[in-house]
Formats: C-alpha cells, structure tokens, sequence
C-alpha cells in the first residue's frame, strides 16, 4: 500500500479535506484561537470588503465613461440644439455627464467661464469617485499596527503564564496563538487592501485623464475651435 495513503489514512477525517490548510481548524474556532484583539481585525476586514466590493460596482468604465456618449452629445446639439431636458439628462446619467451638463449650461458665455464651469463639476465628480478610498487606505495601515498590537497581547499571556512553579502548557500555547494569529491576520487584511487601494488609484486616474480629453474637445467644438 502506498505510504501517503497510510498516512492520510491515520488522519483525522478533516485533515484530509482543504481545512488541512488551517489544521483542521473552522473559522471561529481560529478567532477564538486568536483571542481578543483579533475582534478588531474581523471589523476592519468586513468594512475593507464592502468597500471594495462598492467600489468595483462604482468604478466601472462603462458607468464613469459611458462610450460613445460625446459624439452623441455632439450630434444631439448639432440637431436639435441644446435643450434643458439633454442638460438634465446628461447631469443624471453618469459623472462624465455631469461635465458635459456643466459646460452646456454655460455654452453662451466665454470659453474661460465654460472652462472654469467644467473644473468645477470635475473636482465634484472626482470627489465622487474617491468616496471610501480613504476608508480603504486606513485599514491597509492600520491593520498590520494592529496585528502587532494583537501580538504584544499574545506575548503578554505567554510571560504571564510563568511563576515560580513552573509555566502552565495551556497558557503558553495560547500566548503563542495569539501572537502569531494575529501577526497573520493582519497581514491577510492588509494586504489585499492595499493592492485595491492602488487599483482603484490608478483607474480614478485613468478615468480623470480621459474626461479631460472629452470636456476640452466638447469646449473646441462648441466654440467653433474644432469640428466633431
């Protein structure tokens, strides 16, 4: 018979499933392994993760930079002019239309005050899109501060545990899980956090640079500058 499947043989059931990775250990029983401290971990992973998940909704490309939608601005105000039902339209639909209704409402006036119209909606927008990202940017802080804070609590159970007659087994392997629990849970939220905080960076980016390029062009053409 083949050594392995003795061995796994031996095994208690769950060692042989993919729980063998956490030794067989369930969630809760990790936490509870973890202690206290590891509470605060779990709170800021929950929080890291519904912003992630809202902002992966929020951010996409096709709701920030709908495509196609200058050209049919641009069409729309050659032929039927520009009207407050397409202004409204635009403002609602998405946050490049939000632009586009800024500088339409200032068509008659000078290119400088349609312009400065069109920064104004824009450093709106980009507030818009920055909403939680600062959210996110703290947990993938703090959450290696506060598993080392996790940490120090599992150092202070082990050097606690020690007296005169000797240190109890127990409470020197639950010092040990609590230190090393939470140096790793810390580690698992931080870091997924941080890779979506400068994914997120980069595509607001992108999408800024993108609008820029739209609104300037929607300024030429309404002016006279530029043909569509």
């Amino acid at each position: 018979m083949d050594n392995s499947f003795r061995v796994a043989k031996r095994l208690p059931i769950h060692y042989t499933t993919t729980q063998f990775i956490f030794t067989g250990v369930q969630v809760p029983h990790l936490i509870e392994a973890a202690g206290w401290p590891s509470i605060l971990l779990v709170a800021a992973s929950v929080v890291g993760l519904a912003v992630i998940f809202e902002r992966l909704w929020a951010l996409r490309f096709s709701r920030v930079l709908p495509r196609g939608l200058l050209n049919d601005v641009l069409t729309q105000v050659r032929e039927q002019g520009i009207s407050p039902q397409l202004v409204d339209q635009l403002e609602a639909a998405s946050p490049l239309g939000r632009i586009f209704s800024a500088g339409l409402r200032n068509e008659h006036n000078s290119r400088e005050a349609m312009k400065e119209a069109i920064e104004e909606a824009g450093r709106a927008v980009l507030v818009d899109l920055e909403r939680s990202l600062s959210t996110l940017g703290t947990i993938a802080s703090i959450s290696p501060l506060l598993g080392l804070f996790g940490t120090v609590v599992g150092m202070i159970v082990l050097f606690g545990s020690q007296t005169p007659a000797g240190s109890s087994p127990e409470a020197l392997a639950q010092g040990i899980s609590i230190a090393l629990y939470n140096t790793a849970f810390g580690l698992v939220v931080a870091v997924p956090s941080m890779i979506f905080y400068r994914l997120f960076r980069a595509r607001i980016d992108r999408m800024i640079v993108e609008m820029e390029q739209q609104a300037v062009k929607l300024v030429e053409v309404l002016h006279g500058d530029r043909q569509p």
